[in-house]
């Protein structure tokens, strides 16, 4: 019987041990997209306790806490302790096996902090104490833990109104991990609400000191805005939508479209998906102008549970996997840019596993051989970042186009912890390559396996995203 994460864990094969151990495991690590926050990177936050940097905005942990019957308050509530907190959680776990919230909690116990013990009711108290400790030494700021996962690059995620001054701050620190901005305006096209819609473009009219009256006046301050983030060190932009827009408009009819939006008058959906098609459409041409990474994460559903919108906002864990039809939007969109010579480095993400063979053979399309793996297919996300999700994913990319020349890993991730979700990801990799190799299905060339490896893990997303 093999022993729960031992050295070896997930690595069925000599050759996946190798491929790992001696070329994976100890590269930095390129984590271009996540969620963390860059005022606690510049402040070198300490974190109290567990719950504070575990608990506290995980809405993976949130939606297993609630499947196992916690109450709310004993899971978001504020008079809730963050003892009781962590011991729900401790008391949750052992209901999670064979989610992978099973493995994710161990290896984060794992490292930084050491910890080989298994998370339960009768282990939360000595875990607790010991995870404290040394949460309260400087060892384990926020500076610490990014160095102590190896990581070379964070790529956080900022609102064009944003002020960046903490990643600012962050760079005239000598802080040596380069940590950037990455652009993700999707509030600046969200006009399905006319009313906030306008809140939020009076604050962006602040934030590039133009007033905002017409639709080239948005243009423009989007323009100023974006300028400001290259100069910030900004390489990519994301998105994040239930579907591609890519309804045929006139620069006429969208600039009536947003004087009626200014006027406070509610659209029609026509008006809608036409608003929202020329603003994915202006934003992928600011992109191509600067050579940046665009990506783009389709096909959540979010906010499907009123009542607790209402009461904690939006990604608290009230968001499932979207069932649209997205093949010939998808198409659409990267076709106009192709043609018109304005398509950029490009990743697709998607969150329903049915169309995995739709991505792995969308990207194909639009290659153009002047980069290699120009437009990628993402890692498994959110709901499908786990061992099955990411294989499939992988083996489907193999099966469909070039796994070699795959952009790897991210975290996605809110937390200071979750650098070992590339852990995960290359041990899952690796064993994928390895298990071929010793059935015969590849050739044993070491310093092919190597390239390959070293390239997914590492050095395809530094060179990609030229960081």
């Amino acid at each position: 019987m093999k022993e729960f994460l031992d050295k070896d864990f997930i690595l069925e094969t000599e050759t996946a041990k190798k491929l790992y151990h001696e070329y994976a495991a100890d590269l930095p690590i390129i984590d271009y997209h996540c969620h963390i926050s860059p005022q606690e990177i510049a402040e070198d936050k300490q974190f109290d306790n567990m719950t504070q940097i575990w608990l506290y905005g995980d809405h993976y942990k949130w939606r297993a806490l609630r499947a196992n019957g916690v109450k709310e308050e004993g899971i978001t509530g504020k008079t809730t302790s963050d003892w009781e907190k962590f011991k729900n959680w401790a008391d949750t776990v052992p209901y999670t096996l064979r989610n992978p919230l099973y493995h994710w909690t161990h290896l984060e116990l794992k490292k930084p902090f050491g910890i080989e013990k298994i998370l339960s009711p009768d282990t939360a108290t000595e875990i607790w104490d010991e995870c404290n400790q040394k949460l309260n030494t400087p060892e384990f700021s926020c500076k610490n833990l990014i160095r102590k996962a190896n990581v070379e690059v964070i790529g956080t995620t900022d609102d064009p109104a944003d002020s960046l001054e903490y990643h600012k701050k962050i760079k005239d620190s000598g802080f040596e991990t380069k940590v950037v901005p990455s652009w993700r305006p999707d509030k600046a096209m969200a006009v399905d609400n006319v009313v906030e819609y306008n809140e939020y473009i009076n604050k962006l009219s602040d934030s590039a000191n133009i007033a905002i009256l017409t639709f080239e006046d948005l243009l423009n301050a989007l323009q100023k805005r974006h300028d400001f983030f290259a100069e910030m060190g900004c390489k990519a932009s994301d998105h994040g939508l239930e579907e591609f827009f890519a309804e045929d408009f006139t620069p006429e009819l969208v600039s009536a479209i947003f004087l009626k939006i200014r006027s406070g008058l509610e659209l029609f959906n026509d008006e809608i998906l036409i608003f929202k098609s020329a603003m994915l459409y202006e934003f992928a041409v600011m992109d191509h102008s600067k050579g940046w990474v665009q990506q783009f994460h389709i096909g959540a559903i979010r906010n499907n549970n009123t009542g607790m919108f209402n009461k904690l906002g939006a990604d608290t864990g009230f968001d499932s996997i979207a069932d649209k039809l997205i093949a010939k939007d998808m198409s659409k969109f990267l076709n106009r840019l192709a043609t018109e010579g304005k398509l950029t480095k490009t990743i697709l993400y998607n969150l329903n596993p049915a169309h995995n063979e739709v991505y792995a053979t969308m990207i194909g399309n639009f290659q153009d051989g002047e980069i290699a793996g120009k437009i990628q297919w993402g890692s498994g996300w959110w709901f499908l970042d786990q061992k099955d999700g990411m294989e499939k994913q992988m083996n489907a990319l193999s099966n469909l186009g070039l796994l070699s020349r795959f952009v790897g890993m991210l975290t996605d991730s809110r937390s200071f912890l979750s650098y070992s979700r590339h852990e995960y990801f290359r041990r899952i990799l690796c064993n994928l390559i390895g298990n071929d190799v010793e059935k015969g299905l590849l050739p044993y060339n070491e310093k092919l396996l190597k390239e390959i490896v070293q390239g997914i893990c590492y050095y395809n997303a530094k060179n990609y995203f030229n960081f």
